[in-house]
């Protein structure tokens, strides 16, 4: 685990409860689909991790092609997300992104997604990168 003080000082908190998810500073708020509402309209967790992934690896894409490039501002991140089921009922991920950036090379576009990839903690080449903690919330938190 790093030293904490080399942590980012931001810290991102959002919260998902019937059948809406947002974050404390307002910036998202949206529907979500549920499974106890199937009818019910909203964004799905396969949409929402797609999403997520995008914007991760945009942020990175755009910070790796500075070094390439100064037209970093063309970069763009398209992220597909699906989600499956093992056979004892655990959901698993499978997300494939492309990155674009008008004007570069095969290669510099090799180099600005290879770069981007080791970036981000949620490499294609190391699944152990990241860590997921699920506990309860204390009593009365909502």
């Amino acid at each position: 685990m790093p030293d904490p003080s080399s942590w980012l000082p931001e810290t991102a908190t959002a919260t998902a409860s019937g059948g809406h998810v947002r974050t404390d500073d307002g910036g998202l708020s949206t529907a979500l689909a549920s499974p106890l509402a199937p009818h019910c309209t909203g964004l799905t967790p396969e949409q929402l991790l797609a999403a997520a992934f995008a914007s991760c690896l945009h942020h990175a894409a755009v910070e790796a092609a500075g070094g390439i490039t100064d037209e970093a501002h063309t970069v763009e991140v398209t992220a597909e997300a699906k989600l499956g089921r093992d056979d004892d009922g655990r959901y698993r991920a499978d997300v494939h992104a492309e990155i674009s950036s008008a004007g570069l090379t095969r290669e510099q576009l090799a180099d600005l997604v290879a770069h981007a990839d080791r970036l981000w903690p949620f490499s294609s080449d190391d699944n152990s990168r990241h860590r997921l903690t699920v506990t309860p919330a204390e009593n009365g938190r909502h």
